[in-house]
């Protein structure tokens, strides 16, 4: 048996250990099939993994860059409270188009606002409106990863949280002289890491359906 096919079963087995059925996710996932958007959503157990982080810290403003069919919008808006609210941004069109119908059949529409363009523009114009968000989940173009940590930490408080997904790439960012964009980008996002102040970090390398890949993890503290 091969690693991946390892994985998957693994990761099989474990949702169906730790995680109740979800029609509402599933019916998502579905949608965004049907429609033929690639399939780069996160998984069940990465989706209650954010939902876990939102949690426990209690989120009540959250910053998602990247929401391909709302499945992980979704996912987060159901561990939050009533007056919640999610900014998510998508800036291919028809993909945001799936995501919206999907979002507004979920019945959490009401917490989720979708802008369409590019991640950067809305950015920045949340930076230059004085927004504050408790949790960012970064999952966009990796091009821009660096840029987008950049830009979320001076839209968060102390305490907030950031997660930075596709860190790993399957153990490609290890390439010091990689000509591909996205791994480079990664490459530019840790080395910028390096240089931060008043936050706390970490990684976890990840494996399951997926693949192989990993998230960043920051927490700032001032």
């Amino acid at each position: 048996m091969q690693m991946s096919d390892t994985f998957e079963k693994m990761d099989a087995y474990l949702e169906q250990s730790l995680l109740r059925a979800d029609p509402l996710l599933e019916k998502i996932a579905e949608n965004s099939r049907k429609e033929g958007l690639v399939p780069h959503a996160v998984t069940p157990l990465q989706a209650e993994f954010l939902a876990l982080l939102i949690r426990l810290i209690d989120a009540k403003r959250v910053l998602e860059i990247g929401c391909l069919g709302g499945y992980s919008a979704v996912a987060m808006a159901r561990a939050m409270s009533n007056d919640a609210y999610i900014l998510t941004t998508e800036i291919d069109t028809r993909t945001a188009a799936v995501a919206q119908a999907n979002i507004d059949q979920s019945g959490f529409g009401d917490r989720i606002e979708l802008r369409i363009g590019p991640a950067m523009q809305a950015l920045d114009d949340e930076i230059a409106a004085g927004s504050v968000f408790d949790f960012v989940f970064i999952d966009a173009d990796k091009v821009n990863h660096k840029n987008y940590l950049e830009k979320a930490l001076q839209l968060t408080r102390p305490g907030a949280v950031i997660v930075a997904d596709n860190i790993v790439r399957g153990g490609g960012v290890l390439d010091a002289d990689s000509e591909d964009n996205s791994i480079r980008g990664i490459r530019e996002m840790l080395a910028f890491a390096q240089t931060l102040q008043g936050v706390e970090q970490t990684a976890m390398q990840t494996v399951g359906a997926k693949g192989y890949d990993g998230m960043a993890l920051f927490r700032v503290t001032g």
